[in-house]
């Protein structure tokens, strides 16, 4: 419990830094580097704060450039921490490595191979026969990531439309394709589904799927060990190229230059192009013109968040995978409009939901789904900041910000300030003296009165509970 609640102080508190560091930063870095930063273990005894980022390519991104920030703001907001280290999450997704087979042939690596195992398989790919027979077969790519498992909906079926024409026999009238989309919502999906169907369409293809950052590493060891040409002529020789999270090819100027000459090369002879990203080609931070220029000289298709109809048809998609499980419809309504952040974390829920029965022996149910996911459904709950809180009062009042923390006692202060008060107390999980120092540094006694006063009012005054309704209705949607 003690841990729970811990848990949730170090997000509330992340929450306000995060909110900081926007405003210093600007959106495009802040959504870029900071945002994707969770909090993870705090260690008392030590002091010691463990920040994750989702690869080891952003980790160190930020670690060389925001870590002296990201420790002045957590010893700021809490003086109890003395170090903050900033660390791969370890539960990231795992880059496919290459490895010779029998006759020359790549196959997939594990994922828990060592770190030599990864830089011998770099090292083949780059020297020899493996980086020019990646084309013989769908290496990287997921046998179970086709169009057929891809569920539609209106906010995805342009982009998948776009996707099984880039597959097609027939030549495209667009090329590259840009998928863009947040974090979950089917890119990678799609550039397998691509793969796959091209790889049908057109047997003898050469294909080449992988992540910006094994882009740029792959450049960087060629480059080390003096083996351009080879990495040139052999990335250049691929039918069909995708490119998986383009937004990280940043940073590196002659990788971001060799992958422009690959791009015109490519075209120039007719090949197809696919490049995901979770922004559009405009909002790159840190990419060259020529190059923004090329990816979006062909079609930007953007996947839209899952609307709750396609959440419900991805579910019940879904459980046809799992006949011998018996799952309630109000289960697949609960989870359809509660998991709504994107379709990874929807269908994860599902499959931690029905793993969870079947090794128990219990049966699905609403109070099933309840218990078990409570980590995934506090996520998708959207977090709000005192200082959300008191920039909407504020306009909603249309009253000055810095009447939040003044010493001024006119009514038309006081009121929308107990009001503040009231919703940072219901919305967000701060203790009354928390609450307090973010008013000018009020005693947490003010802060109780004011919760009271303002649930005492909303009783009988009904301008005041449409006022407090409003209110939550705009910082709840």
């Amino acid at each position: 419990m003690e841990e729970d609640q811990e848990a949730v102080n170090l997000a509330a508190d992340w929450a306000d830094i995060s909110q900081g560091l926007r405003k210093d930063l600007g959106h495009q870095a802040h959504s870029q580097w900071i945002k994707p930063i969770q909090p993870g273990n705090y260690c008392k005894e030590t002091g010691t704060l463990d920040l994750y980022l989702p690869t080891e390519f952003s980790a160190n991104w930020v670690a060389d450039r925001f870590a002296d920030r990201l420790s002045l703001a957590w010893k700021i907001a809490r003086p109890d921490v003395r170090h903050v280290r900033i660390l791969v999450h370890p539960g990231r997704r795992q880059l496919p490595e290459l490895r010779l087979g029998s006759g020359g042939r790549p196959n997939s690596a594990p994922a828990n191979d060592s770190a030599q195992g990864s830089a011998d398989s770099i090292a083949a790919v780059l020297q020899g026969e493996a980086f020019a027979a990646l084309g013989q077969g769908p290496v990287g790519i997921d046998a179970s990531q086709t169009f057929t498992s891809f569920v539609t909906g209106q906010s995805n079926v342009l982009a998948c439309n776009a996707a099984q024409r880039m597959s097609a026999t027939e030549t495209p009238q667009f090329s590259p394709l840009y998928l863009k989309g947040a974090t979950g919502q089917g890119k990678t999906h799609l550039l397998h589904a691509i793969g796959h169907a091209y790889l049908a369409n057109h047997p003898h293809a050469r294909i080449f799927y992988c992540s910006a950052e094994r882009f740029m590493v792959e450049f960087v060891q060629a480059l080390r060990q003096n083996q351009m040409i080879e990495f040139k002529s052999r990335l250049r020789g691929f039918d069909l190229l995708l490119v998986d999270d383009i937004q990280f090819i940043i940073g590196k100027a002659s990788a971001q230059e060799e992958l422009l000459y690959t791009i015109d090369a490519l075209l120039q002879e007719g090949k197809r192009l696919v490049f995901a990203a979770d922004r559009a080609p405009q909002a790159l931070d840190g990419v060259e013109p020529r190059l923004l220029s090329r990816l979006s000289m062909g079609l930007v298709a953007d996947i839209q968040p899952a609307d709750i109809e396609l959440r419900r048809s991805i579910l019940e998609n879904r459980l046809g995978r799992f006949a011998s499980v018996d799952v309630p419809a109000d289960v697949i309504e609960f989870l359809a409009r509660t998991i709504n952040r994107n379709v990874r974390e929807l269908v994860g829920g599902l499959n931690k939901l029905i793993a969870y029965a079947q090794l128990t022996g219990q049966a699905v149910s609403l109070q099933l789904a309840e218990e078990q996911l409570t980590d995934i459904l506090s996520a998708n709950r959207r977090r709000i900041t005192i200082d959300e809180i008191q920039r909407t009062v504020c306009q909603f009042y249309r009253i000055d910000r810095t009447e939040m923390s003044s010493k001024r006692r006119a009514r038309a202060v006081v009121r929308p300030r107990q009001v503040a008060m009231y919703l940072a107390k219901v919305l967000t999980p701060r203790s009354y003296p928390e609450i307090g120092r973010k008013f000018g540094g009020r005693d947490h006694s003010t802060v109780i009165h004011a919760v009271r006063l303002i649930e005492e009012l909303r009783t009988r005054d009904a301008d005041m509970d449409g006022d407090v309704r409003s209110l939550l209705r705009q910082l709840e949607s």
